[in-house]
This record gives structure tokens, sequence and C-alpha cells, in this order.
């Protein structure tokens, strides 16, 4: 089992599960938020709950640190976001356990602050200190989310392909950049 995350710099994390529900509805009510996600539309109550809680329990394991960590800020404990970690091509037959998938997702009035690096940064570096058998982190977004796609080069990602990321949510072009350890 992996030790309690701790803190970094300016942030707190704590491995989300089923009871977060509002936060999760709270952070994608924001048409900015979902612009590369679901095109703008926001995310329903009946979504979260039928859809986005279940999905996430598929992959969340306490042991391994998979899941959404919820990321706060220390100075006044606000909820921000969350950074996704999960096996690159979970909802797929080429899933792989070697291969850590992270994605995140940020209140818009947290961007331009490098809370995405950092936290991404510190749940990637405490998980590949803790399970040696990751070899590569993942990350997809979609090729005109810029904002993704310099967190992804500021945690030392390279381009690797586009591709159609085909998922049961909906399949979408996607831009996927890595990093092996």
């Amino acid at each position: 089992m992996l030790p309690a995350m701790p803190y970094s710099e300016r942030l707190s994390y704590r491995l989300m599960n089923e009871h977060d529900g509002d936060l999760m509805y709270e952070l994608d009510q924001n048409p900015a938020v979902m612009r590369y996600i679901s095109p703008g539309r926001v995310t329903t109550r009946d979504d979260i709950t039928s859809v986005f809680i279940p999905r996430m329990l598929s992959y969340r394991n306490a042991d391994k640190g998979w899941g959404l960590w919820q990321v706060n800020t220390r100075a006044d404990d606000a909820f921000i976001g969350f950074i996704l970690v999960r096996p690159m091509y979970f909802f797929s037959n080429e899933r792989d356990d070697s291969n850590i998938e992270l994605g995140w997702r940020f209140k818009e009035n947290s961007w331009g602050h490098g809370y995405g690096s950092e936290a991404a940064r510190h749940v990637a570096d405490f998980l590949a200190a803790h399970d040696k058998s990751i070899q590569r982190f993942s990350a997809i977004a979609h090729p005109d989310n810029t904002g993704s796609i310099h967190i992804m080069k500021k945690l030392g990602m390279t381009f690797v392909r586009t591709f159609l990321h085909q998922d049961p949510l909906g399949d979408t072009e996607v831009v996927h950049y890595e990093q092996k350890l």
C-alpha cells in the first residue's frame, strides 16, 4: 500500500472516491473547463452519478495510486481540480499497467499559476518512487488544447503520435505525449 501522498510546495492531495461527486460536478460546470473534453457541454449530476463515478471506481486502486487525485491549495484548502492516474488504454484490450496515463482538469480561476504542472509532476514522482514497474508516463489531449500540451512538455514528455482515442464515452482524435523513465 502507498503511504499518504505528501504535500507539494503549494498544493495538497487526496485520492477521490465515490463521495466526491459534488466536487466533480462543481468542476465540470464551466464550459471553458469542458471545452476540449465534451466540446463545452457541462456535466449533469446524472452524468456524475451514473457515468463518471462508476468509471473512476473501475480504475481506482489506492494501493497503486490510481484514480483521481484531488488537488487543493495549501494556502486556503480550496479545491482547484484533479490529476487523473490510470493505466494507459485502460478502457481497451490494450491496457498497459507499465505505462501510466496522467490527466488533469482544473478550475479556470487556477489556470496560469503552474498548478497543473506542479501537481502532475508531484503525483508522477510520488508514483514512480513507489512503483518500480512503471516504465512510462503518458498523456493525451485534443490537438488544439495548447494548455494541456504545454503541461506535457513541462513534464518532459515528448510527442509520440496523433491517433483516434477509442473510449466507451466516445472516440476522439488526440495527441499522445510520453516520458520514458
